[in-house]
């Protein structure tokens, strides 16, 4: 650990309640100063409202007020490539990590934060009864419900649970099919939950792509990544799917094989929290071999092996960057993947939808959520594209919800492209 800056979990400081106020006075101080993310989200404008109240005095900010702050971040991380102070400067600031400690002390883990954190508890109830799951979870009882016990809000989406998950169907076709020989690479598809319990289909479309382009996939054993254990400040949990995940991940890397994730917010998780969580090589490991879906295709391409036997789409398509995407300064390869496959030109809008893993869903914060997502809404409401494309599944949730178009993520378009719609398209591909 530096002199300043946020203390891996494993360390006793990174617990210390005097430590971590000691931090945020600090951190407070550098952000009043330049002010540069006083637009960015909720949590700054709390932060320099609460400031300007009290005589421009961090010092004067009591712990409540700290909280409030710490509460409005939803963990876009947005803030963190825009902050001229994230290592290697001397300031060590790191705002984010910074939010999901202070979580992680004093966030108060209720019914609902149990109930959103563990989607892999969720769906051993939820996947063997995805009909009667699903129709229960859109009643209007139901929800009013939820939103009455649970604090969720009743007009937040849920996703709707897969009769088959994804894990299943690969397994069946792994027993059928055996592996399949790639020459053009070989990768471990890391596939979410939210693709394994509720859209299989992108993850059915991934590997048909990848395979499509002579790269051979396999799917070791699993578990969620581990953010929502972030949102709700339950690291011991998220510390436990990490090394979990990193054990069956590092053999693979070790035996020259990429991890690819069609989630930005597991390939975040991977790439950019295991190594801080774990501080081990191993993770180090793992987070050095992992890639985004549509950036590892965009490197096919770069080294001229991604096919291009697809019928181009006639359709306009609006790209929506991810948040988790943009921070990890990548570029924009989905775009530009979108970019090939499209007759038209495709328009890319950066604005935040707002959802940020379960924050959009509870009661308090799910209006505030549209009102973030509103610019974005605007755009993709302009458009004169038929099609909105974004990686992130519950984005694309906000977006449908926000705007009336669906947005599909853009693994699909591609595989449409390709005319790979062949395989498990009947029945299996509904998640009703």
């Amino acid at each position: 650990m530096t002199a300043h800056g946020v203390p891996n979990p494993a360390e006793t400081a990174f617990w210390n309640e005097t430590n971590l106020e000691v931090e945020l006075r600090r951190v407070g101080n550098i952000c009043h100063g330049c002010r540069l993310c006083f637009n960015l989200c909720p949590s700054f404008r709390e932060l320099f409202r609460r400031i300007d109240e009290k005589g421009e005095a961090v010092e004067n900010l009591t712990r409540d007020d700290f909280k409030q702050v710490v509460l409005l971040c939803y963990d876009c991380k947005l803030c963190f490539p825009k902050c001229p102070y994230t290592p290697p400067h001397n300031y060590q600031l790191d705002f984010p990590r910074l939010m999901v400690r202070a979580r992680a002390l004093w966030g108060k883990r209720g019914l609902r934060e149990r109930f959103l954190e563990d989607p892999d508890r969720l769906a051993l109830l939820g996947v063997p009864m995805a009909p009667l799951a699903n129709w229960v979870n859109q009643l209007s009882i139901t929800r009013r419900l939820f939103e009455k016990i649970m604090g969720i809000h009743h007009r937040a989406v849920l996703p709707t649970f897969a009769r088959q998950t994804f894990a299943a169907w690969h397994r069946r076709r792994m027993r059928r099919d055996g592996a399949r020989a790639g020459a053009n690479g070989k990768v471990v598809l890391f596939y979410t939950c939210l693709v394994n319990y509720h859209e299989p289909e992108v993850g059915r479309a991934a590997v048909q792509v990848l395979e499509h382009n002579d790269v051979e996939v396999v799917c070791p054993p699993q578990r969620c990544c581990g953010m929502p254990y972030l949102d709700t400040g339950n690291l011991p949990a998220a510390v436990k799917r990490a090394r979990y995940n990193v054990e069956r991940l590092v053999p693979y890397v070790r035996a020259g094989y990429t991890i690819v994730s069609p989630g930005p917010s597991c390939s975040l998780m991977l790439r950019q929290e295991y190594p801080h969580l774990l501080s081990s090589p191993e993770a180090r490991e793992v987070a050095s071999h992992t890639q985004d879906l549509c950036e590892y295709l965009m490197k096919l391409n770069a080294q001229g092996k991604l096919r291009r036997d697809w019928t181009p789409l006639q359709e306009g398509i609006l790209y929506h960057h991810p948040c988790h995407l943009q921070v990890q300064n990548i570029g924009r390869k989905s775009w530009d993947l979108l970019a090939l496959i499209s007759e038209k030109e495709v328009g890319c809008v950066t604005q935040c939808s707002g959802h940020d893993g379960t924050w959009s869903m509870k009661r308090e914060y799910h209006e505030l959520s549209h009102q973030i997502g509103g610019k974005l809404y605007s755009r993709v409401q302009e458009s004169l594209s038929s099609l909105v494309a974004c990686d992130c599944s519950l984005a694309q949730k906000q977006i449908t919800q926000g705007t009336g178009k669906k947005a599909v993520h853009p693994i699909l378009l591609v595989a449409r492209a390709y005319g790979l719609g062949g395989e498990g398209s009947s029945g299996e591909t509904h998640s009703q």
